[in-house]
């Protein structure tokens, strides 16, 4: 399948891994690039710009397929090496970089010297024009649904992907909500070039989490996310565990008096807890709506090949068929 994303970024399926923390590792990365979409390395989870360097390294060696990673600009004080991790990406022949956060304006011109192609991440049309503005090649448009940071409109993808298609000239991918064949042609139907997917890739075999983390996936309906943080302004959608439900509720005693070191217990590095020793309510984990379309845990090969069929099948198939005659 054709896109103008498949084109920017030299890959088979118009389909994105997005950047997850201690979920983008080489191994996951080089499956989704190796089944022909395009894999991204989290840069932040690698501590240094050397770790980054090392496990760009480790990709590089286990698919000869384009990948990308993802750079997130937080707004902290103690801000991380950011020019240590874009010399390592550029100098890793990394050629697609996935950012997220803050405005990436100041890193772009460094990026687009050495021929990378910038994809930004953003929850709303006005983002997504800024992102245009100031030369990103394409953007991931992450509706409502999404997990992680949704940002704070609460506009879902059938409203959103629309909209940025009456927007944007650059290329756009559906982000939030992207589990199979379904989203991706109807992403496609409104607008986007190609679907991001980020739970989905988690409930795989080669996403190097722990299998607590993937039983939990399956298990989820759509109804088991939940938003917190929002009384911060960095709404996050997670999945609800025991440690969410304390949060909420402290949420609800302090109402807008509440501060980040009120609930640092259950948001600040429970990551590797959750990820890694697959302790499931150590806190709060990102986790989107599309849990309750995830009912197996395929490899990343048979899930992109069932997602193209599916999509190919839609198209030429159920879709063919109102138009007959």
């Amino acid at each position: 399948m054709k896109t103008r994303i498949t084109e920017l970024f030299g890959i088979e399926h118009p389909i994105i891994q997005g950047g997850m923390h201690f979920v983008g590792f080489a191994e996951l990365a080089a499956a989704v690039s190796n089944a022909g979409g395009l894999g991204i390395v989290t840069g932040l989870t690698q501590k240094t710009p050397e770790l980054l360097a090392q496990e760009i390294r480790r990709c590089r060696e286990l698919t000869d397929k384009p990948f990308g990673v993802n750079l997130t600009f937080l707004p902290t004080v103690s801000s991380p090496d950011y020019p240590g991790y874009i010399r390592a990406i550029i100098d890793g022949g990394v050629k697609a970089v996935e950012t997220a956060g803050n405005n990436p304006q100041k890193w772009l011109p460094m990026l687009h010297e050495a021929g990378i192609k910038v994809i930004h991440k953003c929850t709303s049309v006005r983002h997504s024009l800024k992102a245009q503005s100031i030369g990103c090649d394409a953007v991931s448009v992450d509706g409502f649904e999404c997990g992680g940071h949704p940002g704070e409109d609460d506009v879902p993808n059938f409203i959103l992907l629309p909209r940025a298609a009456e927007e944007l000239d650059i290329p756009f991918v559906a982000s939030g909500g992207m589990a199979d064949g379904r989203s991706l042609v109807a992403a496609l139907a409104l607008g986007a070039e190609g679907m991001n997917m980020g739970t989905r890739f988690i409930a795989t075999r080669e996403a190097p989490v722990h299998e607590n983390v993937k039983q939990a996936i399956v298990a989820a309906s759509e109804l088991d996310t939940r938003l917190v943080m929002r009384p911060l302004r960095n709404t996050e959608r997670v999945m609800r565990n025991a440690a969410v439900d304390r949060l909420i509720e402290k949420e609800k005693q302090l109402g807008v008096s509440i501060r980040f070191e009120d609930i640092i217990d259950e948001v600040a590095g429970v990551y590797p807890k959750i990820m890694q020793q697959g302790t499931m309510d150590a806190g709060a984990w990102s986790c989107g709506m599309v849990a309750g379309l995830i009912h197996d845990i395929p490899s990343v090969k048979e899930l992109i090949d069932r997602i193209m069929a599916e999509a190919h099948e839609i198209i030429t198939g159920r879709l063919a068929r109102f138009n007959a005659g």
